[in-house]
């Protein structure tokens, strides 16, 4: 059920900064998205995959088309396939997801994304970067003051995701000892 909440937390942040006039998107970059997805492939049933891919495919299709005012194009199916990357990402830290597994899996999402977003983005805008090795690397360029944010919001959700119910089951065993102990005394 907390994979479920954590994907339409991610999705319901994606729409926050509409709620307002001269907004930056996706609050600069600082949204639970990978980290929703990584969390989702190592505690989601695996047999429902599909659904925070269809939520999030449908989410980028009302943001592109409607808050956005773009056409639907291509690139489109690559960030898709990215979010299917991340979930099996995540499979792989459902039997062990230690600090250090969380982190560099955060970490990969983020590093992937900036490459394959940015790459997309090259060859996909040929009017703004040139078919040549300097064109990517400016494509690149243009995408690094967005990586800080995106790779913050990565580590520091996959860990409050990933941690929280470690938390609250020692919090939960924590208060119930206290309360044992008050009832004993």
């Amino acid at each position: 059920m907390l994979a479920y909440l954590f994907v339409l937390l991610a999705i319901a942040v994606r729409f926050l900064p509409f709620a307002g006039p001269h907004v930056l998107p996706h609050a600069w970059h600082f949204t639970p998205l990978a980290a929703s997805l990584l969390f989702f492939g190592a505690r989601g049933s695996r047999r429902q995959m599909w659904v925070p891919l269809v939520l999030c495919a449908g989410t980028d299709f009302v943001l592109t088309r409607y808050f956005y005012a773009s056409a639907f194009t291509w690139e489109q199916l690559i960030i898709w396939a990215w979010y299917a990357a991340i979930l099996w990402l995540g499979t792989n830290l459902r039997e062990k997801a230690t600090f250090w597994r969380v982190v560099g899996a955060a970490l990969g999402s983020s590093v992937s994304f900036f490459l394959i977003s940015n790459f997309a983005a090259w060859i996909a805008m040929p009017q703004i970067y040139p078919r040549s090795l300097s064109g990517v690397m400016m494509s690149y360029a243009a995408g690094i003051p967005f990586f800080r944010n995106t790779a913050e919001s990565d580590l520091f959700f996959s860990l409050a995701f990933f941690f929280a119910p470690v938390l609250a089951h020692a919090f939960a065993e924590w208060t119930g000892r206290s309360s044992n102990r008050a009832a004993a005394a």
